[in-house]
């Protein structure tokens, strides 16, 4: 069965870290059903293919081969797929995604040993060499980067876009005067297809604490009450981008 909505895994619940996506799809109208990260996925998974699915710091063991087989089929046939960091996502923590049949789906190639890399020091988030236009970054206020704490580390297949990089800088304070050196770049949001459908792997989380100033990214606030929880207020620039994402991945492939 086919279903407009979004399937949202993971992020803790709704009274916690999930709050922000799911504040951002209600204020956009977003529809979506929620699994929380201590959960497996309801008795019907099997039986609906959904416009798109999004895993956020959502563990691998909670999925059956059986359903990791089916959301992958479902891709193929057409819904999209996003990946976002955290220590349950790509390889993570104790190895989550690496060996499972999403390491083909995914436009990324993950570590073999743990992936997360956590920074004192903002990185500050751009767009990469050649994909100022892509769909999901183009008329965003880039000229003010935000910035993020960590991320997963991971590299790009060949034929994936990377969308976005992370910089690294290095700040120094000596008598009160401040030095500025940029280090490395990191692939940050990497895009690709998997079948007819669209797949996105977002190194950073879209909630604290990874995603660190990001989360106020914009001169204007969206401040959205949710259903069965509290209530978000966060950058609208942040939750434009979110917003981009989402509506990118739901868009079947175009030939």
């Amino acid at each position: 069965m086919k279903t407009n909505k979004i399937c949202y895994l993971g992020d803790g619940d709704i009274c916690g870290p999930a709050a922000y996506l799911a504040g951002i799809m209600t204020h956009f109208g977003v529809e979506y059903d929620r699994v929380d990260s201590d959960a497996s996925p309801a008795a019907d998974f099997l039986e609906k293919e959904y416009a798109a699915y999004v895993l956020s710091d959502y563990p691998a063991q909670n999925f059956s081969q059986e359903q990791l087989a089916h959301l992958a089929q479902a891709v193929r046939n057409g819904s999209g797929l996003a990946m976002f960091g955290g220590w349950e996502s790509y390889h993570g923590r104790l190895g989550e995604y690496h060996e499972t049949i999403l390491a083909d789906v995914l436009p990324v190639v993950m570590e073999q040993t743990d992936d997360r890399r956590n920074f004192a020091q903002q990185l500050f988030v751009v767009p990469a060499r050649g994909a100022e236009k892509h769909p999901i970054i183009d008329a965003l206020p880039w000229g003010t980067p935000p910035g993020i704490g960590g991320f997963n580390l991971f590299s790009p297949k060949a034929g994936a876009e990377t969308i976005l990089e992370a910089i690294q800088f290095h700040v120094k304070q000596t008598d009160g005067a401040f030095s500025f050196q940029e280090g490395m770049r990191f692939p940050l949001l990497v895009g690709g297809d998997y079948g007819s459908g669209r797949v996105l792997a977002l190194a950073t989380d879209v909630a604290p604490h990874w995603v660190g100033g990001f989360v106020d990214w914009g001169t204007t606030r969206v401040v959205q009450e949710i259903p069965g929880a509290d209530f978000i207020d966060v950058g609208a620039d942040y939750a434009t981008f979110f917003r981009n994402v989402l509506l990118y991945i739901v868009e079947p492939k175009r030939d």
